[in-house]
């Protein structure tokens, strides 16, 4: 079945327009018989009021492989946020996952031993906003998840080139803070 994937973490950001329109995925890919499945059945078995735990499908009754367990990084309070988390965005992501496993980012072979733990951010601003665009929001997290499934499985970045570029990438809340904007 190829090589054992034990344990690789991958970090992404995916930006539309207007603002509440991004995707900033957080991901731990491994076997589902190491680390990566124990951490998410601890995860699946312990639920927490506010950062539900809920595996990425296609529509209920249609789970996508790899397993992807999504966690909130944000807490979870409203109807209408939960409904477009549990609605675009995760439909976005495990889309996204398939795509992965069709570009080979992931090996299809693989695809019933791997387990993905998710960490997903939804804007809380998309509760102010009127007429929400739920097919940009399904896309960009459809692109971001498979942008950090890509970087997680081929070990992006490098650690020679964040050592090359350490002193050129300023971090963006960072500068704002700097600056006094924040």
């Amino acid at each position: 079945m190829g090589q054992r994937i034990v344990m690789r973490t991958g970090e992404a950001l995916v930006e539309g327009s207007p603002e509440y329109i991004c995707a900033e995925p957080e991901i731990i890919i491994g076997e589902l018989d190491g680390p990566v499945g124990q951490a998410m059945a601890i995860l699946v078995g312990d639920q927490v009021k506010g950062h539900s735990r809920v595996f990425a499908i296609l529509n209920s009754d249609y789970q996508v492989k790899p397993a992807t367990l999504m966690v909130s990084k944000v807490t979870v309070s409203d109807a209408r946020y939960t409904n477009i988390l549990m609605g675009s965005v995760q439909a976005g992501i495990a889309n996204g996952v398939l795509d992965a496993v069709r570009a080979g980012y992931i090996p299809k072979e693989k695809a019933n031993e791997l387990g993905i733990i998710y960490s997903i951010w939804l804007d809380p601003s998309v509760l102010k906003v009127e007429k929400v665009d739920h097919q940009a929001l399904f896309q960009v997290n459809r692109d971001a998840t498979v942008k950090v499934i890509k970087k997680a499985m081929a070990g992006e970045p490098t650690i020679d080139w964040l050592l090359e570029h350490q002193n050129s990438i300023e971090h963006f809340f960072h500068k704002l803070g700097v600056d006094g904007q924040l």
